[in-house]
């Protein structure tokens, strides 16, 4: 499953780098109907995280994983075939809803196959990921130099075919073991089977809201610190590209080794203080670079994104292991579906959040900076009565042989 991770990821990594010029350049959209087009598909694919879960509960993971692939090489391929504006949209909603799911199954294959060892394998995974990310960028640079149409079109095929190829090399992969399916045979009486609704679990939901804000260090890099840098007059804007090399860097040399401080479930707790200071600390030195010259200002954009970077490796860890230790054995998929709801959110309110501390000023992010830090220490607490108690447990589904 890693190859996989690394082959999805570099596709990823073509496509994502180009859409917008894709959509502007090759099908003439306009500004506001290529955000309008990324806004609306990716508000439908948010769907994709908790329909992924809820159906790998009832069928074979690697099949589902399979299936979410090939549809997601379809909407790419689909996007070649047209430039009608409604077309594109109900493309790339289908791609965005087939990437949310993925990314749900992805985690719950860890969970099944890795066991105890689930923390270390998804930083594992975590690592292998960020580096296809980052072939795939490079990739992508290179034909944006270029910049033909043709060249444009061939990083959409670059894309759906390292979803083929992810689909082919997942058909290699066991399926893992899963507590939420049994096998009987046809004269065997089939015992009652019951579910746990996750909607209805309200410290379950109420841990996802918060999730949903320590997941906005993305929004930081992907447009805060952009952002803030391009209407900033004491800092050069070439800074910007490389704070985000040195983000990609430090995921891919520190993910594993930080991971081992999170292996058990008290560990992981443990770890929401310091990413509670992490994140007060990358508020406070943006606030700071705001009023520097320009020597000081660079340094303090830097340690900035270093701790913003240390929070996303202790967010991770944190949030790989919680996710799974507040979910019941038997609705894992499930639970990991309304999860995954997270970070679709942020996608959406976390632009906003960082658009609003830059137009505050250096107070906007000092109070972007401690809320979070203060999120922290409040699921710290939320957490602590559900993981005292013992886990839920329903019967298994069970699945006739004849």
């Amino acid at each position: 499953m890693l190859t996989v991770a690394l082959v999805d990821r570099i596709g990823s990594g073509l496509w994502a780098s180009v859409s917008v010029l894709y959509f502007t350049y090759v099908s003439s959209l306009s500004v506001a109907e290529v955000g309008t087009l990324v806004a609306v598909a990716g508000a439908i694919g948010i769907a994709g995280a908790p329909l992924g879960g809820r159906i790998a509960d009832r069928f074979p993971l690697t099949r589902v994983l399979i299936v979410v692939q090939l549809l997601r090489a379809v909407a790419s391929l689909a996007l070649l075939t047209t430039h009608d504006y409604a077309l594109l949209l109900a493309f790339s909603a289908v791609g965005s809803l087939g990437d949310r799911a993925s990314s749900v199954l992805t985690r719950l294959y860890a969970a099944r196959i890795a066991g105890a060892d689930r923390v270390r394998y998804q930083a594992v995974h975590r690592t292998v990921a960020n580096a296809g990310w980052a072939l795939g960028g490079l990739a992508a640079a290179a034909a944006i130099a270029v910049g033909t149409t043709t060249a444009y079109q061939w990083l959409l095929i670059g894309d759906a075919l390292s979803f083929v190829a992810s689909a082919l090399l997942t058909l290699r992969c066991g399926e893992p073991p899963s507590p939420c399916r049994t096998v009987i045979t046809s004269k065997d009486p089939a015992p009652p089977t019951e579910r746990v609704n996750p909607w209805r679990d309200r410290t379950y939901l109420a841990y996802v809201a918060t999730e949903t804000l320590l997941s906005l260090h993305d929004a930081v890099f992907k447009v805060g610190l952009p952002l803030w840098i391009a209407h900033a007059s004491n800092v050069p804007h070439g800074l910007v590209p490389l704070l985000l090399v040195l983000n990609n860097v430090m995921v891919v040399a520190l993910q594993v080794p930080l991971a081992r401080f999170g292996t058990t479930t008290a560990a992981a707790r443990a770890l929401l203080k310091p990413l509670s200071a992490a994140f007060a600390l990358g508020g406070v030195t943006l606030a700071l670079a705001a009023t520097g010259a320009t020597l000081t200002a660079t340094l303090l954009l830097t340690a900035s994104a270093v701790a913003f970077t240390v929070a996303e490796m202790l967010h991770a860890t944190v949030s790989w292991e919680l996710s799974l230790a507040l979910a019941p054995d038997t609705a894992q998929g499930a639970y990991l579906g309304v999860h995954g709801l997270a970070q679709s959110a942020q996608r959406s309110v976390g632009p906003l959040a960082v658009t609003a501390a830059i137009a505050t000023g250096p107070a906007g992010w000092i109070a972007f900076g401690a809320g979070i830090a203060l999120t922290c220490l409040i699921q710290h607490r939320l957490v602590r009565e559900r993981l005292a108690r013992k886990p839920l447990s329903v019967p298994p589904v069970t699945v006739s042989e004849h």
